[in-house]
């Protein structure tokens, strides 16, 4: 999620814990700890494709951020004055769920998140809430604000995280609605059984994209709870093949960082690979050139970022007229 999203829930998290002794100073303090695992952006792996895999690594892992909790309350414990006034076990809980809740919350989204680091495992991606949805923030931020000024701060704390809880789980319900009714309309299809994926569009969860992988193509659509109808106008995309000399680490990593929802691509004389998970049809923000072809064959390079303009002033009127039920607007919005 948004740095405010993870700021507000760290600051909502630790006014909840102190109770009576919820102040602006604890308040400040969760917030810090809220937004202390995505402080691995400002490591450099290398490459754009190493930087963005990483990201959500091991500072999102459940297996550092509890023992760097118990390391962080004992150090905090050495101040005399928090020593007397706060028990070990209570300041304990305020840092571990001010953390924890960080990882917890990014794994809604589609990105995906390594809470098992170092564990070989696949990032864990729920993928039920954009990774901006103010339908989750703004409790939480009148949350915080009503804890600063008021008499009952632990209380407006807990108020907010109950309301953005409650959004949250909603998310899910919506999910699997979706899904359901994605997988009845491809029953007895050729699309029957293929991996899917149904995540939500932009800033919402009453429209859902839904992505269907075939072998060489995918299947695009997307659906609204507002539609009149539960039909979904799936637009089938080319997803290509690479390559069989361009098999290379670098895009073994990529397809493994993407659940294997990725599309492949020839550029002239450069081999580009796309997260399909990310944005809307035609439309994903993570791309990689991963090889060039030279001298009849093709070779691995530094991975680059493909760049990628969208033109969000006219993207977004159309995605709240879809959002709206109208279902003439194509799954890539362009």
């Amino acid at each position: 999620m948004d740095s405010i999203t993870q700021a507000v829930l760290g600051a909502a998290v630790a006014g909840a814990v102190a109770g009576r002794q919820c102040n602006g100073k604890v308040l400040a303090a969760g917030a810090m700890l809220g937004t202390l695992p995505d402080l691995d952006v400002f490591i450099d792996y290398g490459t754009d494709l190493a930087n963005t895999v990483n990201h959500r690594g091991f500072s999102h892992s459940l297996f550092v951020l509890l023992p760097f909790s118990l390391l962080l309350s004992w150090l905090l414990r050495c101040n005399a004055k928090l020593a007397e006034y706060w028990p070990f076990k209570k300041l304990f809980t305020l840092v571990a769920l001010a953390l924890i809740t960080h990882p917890l919350l990014d794994s809604f989204t589609t990105y995906g998140t390594h809470l098992f680091w170092p564990l070989d495992r696949p990032s864990v991606m729920i993928s039920s809430i954009f990774i901006i949805d103010l339908f989750y923030t703004v409790p939480l931020i009148i949350a915080v604000i009503w804890a600063k000024f008021s008499q009952h701060k632990a209380v407006a704390c807990r108020w907010g995280l109950a309301v953005s809880s409650a959004y949250l789980v909603w998310t899910v319900v919506a999910q699997q609605l979706i899904i359901i009714r994605v997988e009845h309309q491809l029953a007895d299809t050729e699309l029957a059984g293929r991996p899917l994926l149904v995540t939500p569009t932009p800033f919402n969860s009453l429209l859902w994209r839904a992505l269907v992988l075939g072998d060489n193509t995918y299947w695009e659509g997307t659906s609204s709870f507002l539609d009149q109808d539960g039909y979904i106008r799936f637009v089938q995309y080319d997803r290509g093949l690479p390559p069989a000399q361009a098999r290379f680490p670098t895009l073994a990593v990529f397809d493994r960082f993407a659940h294997g929802f990725v599309s492949y691509q020839l550029e002239g004389e450069y081999f580009k690979a796309t997260d399909l998970r990310l944005g809307m049809a035609e439309s994903n923000p993570f791309a990689f050139y991963l090889a060039e072809y030279s001298q009849g064959q093709w070779r691995e390079i530094t991975p680059v970022t493909v760049p990628r303009h969208v033109a969000v002033t006219e993207v977004l009127p159309r995605l709240w007229q879809r959002m709206l039920g109208d279902q003439t607007i194509p799954p890539s919005l362009n």
